[in-house]
């Protein structure tokens, strides 16, 4: 008998979220709800169906999967196991659960930045008066804020790297800040109705030296490691700011590190980062232009209900023998 696993713990779920699962598995089809390893390895031979967060390394002990259904957007980790990307089974992923989070994160550390509040918390801390100060004026003390250090986002520009459903969203929530948007897609030809002008990877530089904003959106592949260098960096306008939400190795951090020290461009807001945790050396972290989150702006209490709901979708079309949604390229790895 066939077996769906879905690998989660049993709190993560409510009684209402396991029964919907147990009502939509294919007829004749056996359920089991564990992340215990040993317990995984014991039906593996019969797993047609695995959901949830797994160790891609399973997936060699498991002759008989037909679908697995990852719980994060994420498929980077295929670059790892070239046998699995030629591996027969379909993979899906999670893309559209981080759409709101995520983008509700790009805008509170773009406005945090904006209106200087990791200088306020600072003066805060100290019950320290920070005064704002006319550009000509001294900074009297070290909380006072010159009002040229800040900035507002209407009438500016927004460039978003990856138009997929977190992109899509920031563009969504830009043009509310009436900004002006830029995307960036490998199929520039497929529109957005958030975006006023989309461009391909050709266009990079030249979309990079228009931006004011620059959210970095893409996930990691061969094509996008590093895809944001030297030459990128110097490419952007020296009072832009680069935000990360994407993956940490799309940006080359040494060149990140270097053009912020030497002012390059304005600031970065960064919430992946190539090695994490950032390690305590890095010079990211005192960095005055540099607000850092660690890696949880794709955090949020509603995402087992966000991605339980695009399962329960698959599992319908996977008995109606309709194409899944949100299926992953495994050669591109997206």
């Amino acid at each position: 008998m066939s077996i769906l696993l879905l690998s989660l713990d049993e709190e993560q779920l409510s009684v209402e979220q396991i029964a919907a699962v147990k009502r939509n598995i294919p007829e004749g089809m056996s359920f089991v709800l564990s992340r215990d390893v040993e317990a995984i390895k014991r039906v593996a031979q019969e797993i047609e169906i695995l959901a949830g967060w797994f160790d891609p390394e399973w997936l060699f002990e498991m002759p008989r999967l037909r679908w697995a259904q990852q719980w994060g957007a994420g498929a980077n980790w295929l670059m790892r196991y070239p046998k699995l990307q030629k591996a027969e089974f379909v993979l899906t992923n999670a893309v559209g659960v981080h759409a709101v989070q995520i983008s509700e994160h790009v805008f509170a550390m773009i406005l945090a930045l904006g209106r200087k509040l990791p200088n306020a918390i600072a003066a805060q801390n100290k019950h320290i008066w920070a005064h704002v100060k006319h550009p000509t004026e001294p900074l009297d003390t070290p909380f006072a804020i010159s009002s040229g250090d800040l900035f507002e986002l209407a009438d500016k520009t927004l460039l978003v790297l990856g138009v997929g459903a977190i992109g899509e969203r920031v563009a969504k929530l830009a043009q509310a800040f009436e900004m002006r948007v830029i995307g960036m897609r490998r199929r520039p030809e497929k529109p957005s109705p958030y975006v006023d002008q989309m461009a391909g990877p050709d266009r990079l530089r030249e979309v990079l030296g228009s931006a004011d904003f620059i959210v970095n959106a893409l996930p990691l592949t061969r094509a996008t490691r590093y895809l944001l260098g030297a030459d990128e960096l110097d490419a952007m306008k020296a009072s832009a700011y680069l935000v990360n939400i994407g993956r940490g190795a799309t940006i080359d951090e040494n060149a990140l590190i270097n053009a912020l020290q030497k002012g390059t461009i304005a600031g970065a807001a960064l919430d992946v980062f190539e090695q994490e945790p950032l390690p305590e050396s890095s010079p990211l972290w005192t960095m005055p232009n540099t607000l850092i989150t660690s890696h949880y702006a794709g955090t949020t209490p509603r995402y087992h209900e966000r991605a339980l709901d695009i399962l329960l979708d698959n599992l319908q079309r996977y008995q109606n023998r309709q194409p899944l949604r949100n299926v992953v390229d495994k050669q591109r790895g997206y």
